[in-house]
């Protein structure tokens, strides 16, 4: 009987050290750049607070206003994310060329976080999405409104700031980036490389026919105002109205769809895109979103595609 004790207590210990280490080494991986579901990674907490946090601006400062704060002298550093030949032909006074792709991840520890980063792209999309990593990675970053085309060419006077002299960073900066969230952000870039939708964007044509051919990979996410959406949306999209909270219902959306996510102009789509790809979704603009009298021809409505009420 002593001897069958024995035994029996040696089988508990056993077990326990056993159960005791299948805890200790879990049997979910949550890498920095998942979305876990008590949101303990570093990327996932900083895309959360990015959203939970957002301001009043939304990240976005009016074509105008940056016009007339170069104009003014006022500290900031400017990023061009235009492509290096568009810089050349006349750019933003002061502004660095720091073309969209794998370098602008690579370039992060240049950009210095002591003041407010204001980037601008071609139409804004671009710039959005680089907006919102800029952010997560703890810069305060805007875009300008409506990028180069559409916005800061249009402005009033704005020849008086435009140069073709190239402006460098400052080689004594060297900004400290959290290394996981450095690397998510490289991988972001580097994803562009082989990203079915280059830019992580759509054309509204190739939306259109993911609607029309009922395609189930795909979802659609608004993340216009409420009454926005009431007034008109593409069918069967889903509405997220873009600003602080937001992050609060991703978790309504699916992981196995491609999401095509579309604003007015594409601008908070891209921010929206940005974050949602941290999180370990595959989520794209829709070129120039529903599209408004400033996006021209193009944008959904812009090419005659309909919105419904229901």
């Amino acid at each position: 009987m002593l001897k069958n004790k024995k035994i029996l207590v040696f089988m508990v210990v056993v077990l326990s050290a056993f159960a005791l280490s299948a805890c200790s080494t879990g049997t979910t991986d949550k890498s920095s750049t998942d979305k876990s579901s008590d949101g303990s990674s570093v990327v996932a907490d900083a895309v959360n607070s990015f959203y939970a946090n957002m301001p009043d601006d939304i990240n976005k400062i009016d074509q105008v206003a940056f016009v007339d704060k170069v104009k003014a002298g006022d500290s900031m550093t400017i990023l061009d994310i235009r492509s290096a030949d568009a810089y050349a032909e006349g750019h933003i006074k002061g502004a660095i060329s720091m073309p969209w792709g794998p370098k602008l991840a690579d370039d992060l520890t240049k950009i210095p976080n002591d003041k407010p980063v204001m980037i601008y792209c071609v139409t804004g999309q671009t710039a959005g999405q680089t907006v919102a990593l800029l952010n997560i990675a703890g810069f305060d970053a805007k875009s300008v409104n409506l990028g180069w085309n559409l916005g800061i060419s249009k402005v009033e006077g704005v020849d008086a700031v435009i140069d073709k002299t190239p402006t460098e960073f400052d080689a004594s900066v060297d900004t400290k980036i959290d290394p996981d969230i450095q690397k998510a952000i490289e991988n972001y870039y580097a994803g562009l490389e082989t990203a079915t939708n280059k830019n992580y964007k759509i054309s509204e044509d190739d939306a259109k026919k993911a609607l029309d051919e009922k395609n189930a990979t795909v979802a659609f996410l608004d993340v216009r105002k409420a009454d926005d959406y009431a007034k008109g949306h593409i069918e069967g999209a889903v509405n997220i109205p873009f600003g602080k909270g937001m992050e609060e219902q991703f978790s309504t959306l699916p992981m196995d769809k491609t999401i095509i996510v579309y604003c007015y102009t594409g601008q908070t789509a891209g921010q929206t895109v940005a974050g949602l790809r941290l999180l370990g979704y595959d989520a794209v603009s829709l070129n120039s979103g529903t599209g408004t009298a400033a996006t021209g021809t193009s944008g959904w409505t812009n090419k005659g595609y309909p919105l419904v009420t229901n």
